[in-house]
């Protein structure tokens, strides 16, 4: 099998003998052995690279004890450049790489073999401990990695687990004095009738429109939902009632609504500009994505539409009850999550808070009587394995999410999707790319959705 001319130029020169084969082979493997990882981090001195075991958490404290550089992760925008101009998919597990200081695990040198990312996706080379060694040169080996917070679907441990976590920080004073409970704005009143609503089976579009139209700037906000180009409505949208009617429809703008009340809920006054920008982004795209997945699927199949573009909506709002929680962390769950975008970001909040914005949310949620569906999906949106109660929209969110990860949006690293979970969701797979690709065109559209929102 061919390798890349910069990997392949490396290892003829340094007479390194390998083998290059496919993943699914490690498990067949005899030995001791250990999948490398490598990525791209950043600091005021410049870049560097770092080679750590697969699933593990790369403990950007521990560098900065170690060398006093204070990295963070450098951002895919950045790092596709690179990859690309040498025809390769992902940052090869070769020390040195492109002249960059390296910085590895210590781990990795105990291994009889090492299974090295070799840029090209899927292909692995693996080489021997001795020869590895003669790779890595002038590398700084240390204790840099973690285990990774492994996810559970434990739910009921949820509520001790977050209270535990928040009276620990209370203890070192850097949160405000916590008695039984969070200390988080309650239920917002627009997102109270609108849940009545929802259970109303009399409800109507006057009655929706009537509680819409309550809080004028949501109102606006759904207009000009309903009136961006990525829907082509014919003619202009002058009302709440012309967006349920002629656009959107009733189950849509009921969610939609309630989706953009509760974002308002918690002040982004802990954002920056571009963190703000960056949230609604995330969240109007894989609204997006998840409405085309749903769509695409047999009517005898497919999961509630408005609670699946709800979750779609919601899905990072553990984020932003992180960054109300806990305001004096919230720049390091960012580096940690920049410096790890090999892991959901639930690896890196619970390593520094032993919770997870996921947690949070979908315990805050619950206690607002929010539908169970969406609760579950903000739950467990990180486990492609779960098998509860309301698991397609935890798997729709999972999906969505990748699906844009795979086509370079976002923070997180291309990760390959089971085609189990295709199957699960009665999804076709050729159908559910054709459909991110679509709404990745259709960014422009999206984008200024996504602007105004946030105003």
């Amino acid at each position: 099998m061919s390798l890349p001319t910069c990997v392949q130029t490396v290892l003829d020169n340094q007479d390194i003998p390998y083998n290059v084969t496919d993943l699914s082979e490690h498990s067949r493997s005899s030995g001791e052995s250990i999948v490398v990882k490598s990525t791209i981090l950043q600091d005021g001195q410049g870049r560097a690279q770092m080679l750590f075991p697969a699933g593990k958490l790369i403990d950007i404290d521990s560098l900065f004890r170690a060398f006093g550089r204070s990295f963070e992760g450098l951002p895919n925008s950045e790092i596709f450049p690179l990859v690309d101009k040498q025809e390769l998919n992902c940052v090869p597990a070769i020390p040195g790489w492109n002249n960059l200081p390296t910085f590895m695990d210590e781990s990795l040198l105990k291994a009889e073999k090492l299974w090295l990312e070799s840029g090209r996706a899927q292909r692995y080379l693996v080489v021997k401990n001795k020869d590895f060694r003669g790779l890595c040169g002038s590398t700084h080996v240390g204790s840099f990695a973690v285990d990774a917070y492994a996810n559970s679907d434990d739910v009921k441990n949820d509520e001790p687990v977050i209270l535990d976590s928040v009276k620990r920080f209370t203890q070192l004073r850097i949160k405000q004095r916590l008695d039984e409970t969070l200390e988080l704005p309650p239920l917002p009143e627009t997102a109270q009738k609108i849940i009545k609503l929802r259970a109303d089976p009399e409800a109507d579009i006057s009655d929706l429109t009537n509680v819409v139209e309550i809080d004028p700037s949501l109102a606006a906000q759904v207009v000009s939902w309903a009136s961006s180009p990525y829907y082509s409505a014919p003619g202009k949208i002058k009302s709440v009632h012309d967006a349920i009617v002629r656009v959107l429809g009733f189950d849509m703008v009921l969610n939609l609504a309630l989706g953009l009340a509760l974002g308002k809920t918690i002040s982004l006054n802990r954002f920056n500009e571009a963190q703000v920008k960056e949230y609604w982004r995330d969240a109007v795209y894989t609204a997006a994505t998840v409405e085309c997945l749903v769509t695409s699927i047999h009517r005898q199949h497919r999961p509630g539409f408005g609670m699946a573009y709800l979750s779609g909506l919601l899905h990072n709002f553990g984020t932003l009850v992180l960054a109300e929680v806990f305001p004096p962390y919230f720049n390091n769950i960012n580096r940690l999550r920049s410096a790890n975008p090999h892991l959901p970001p639930e690896a890196a909040e619970h390593h520094l808070l032993s919770v997870s914005g996921n947690q949070i949310a979908s315990w805050l949620l619950g206690n607002w009587n929010m539908p169970d569906e969406v609760v579950c999906a903000l739950r467990h949106q990180s486990n492609p394995e779960y098998a509860g109660e309301h698991k397609s929209y935890a798997l729709l969110n999972y999906v969505a999410k990748n699906l844009l990860a795979n086509r370079g949006f976002g923070r997180a690293l291309p990760t390959a999707i089971p085609d189990s979970l295709y199957e699960e969701l009665h999804l076709d797979k050729e159908t559910a790319n054709i459909a991110v690709d679509n709404i990745l065109e259709s960014g422009d559209d999206l984008n200024a959705i996504a602007d105004h929102i946030r105003g």
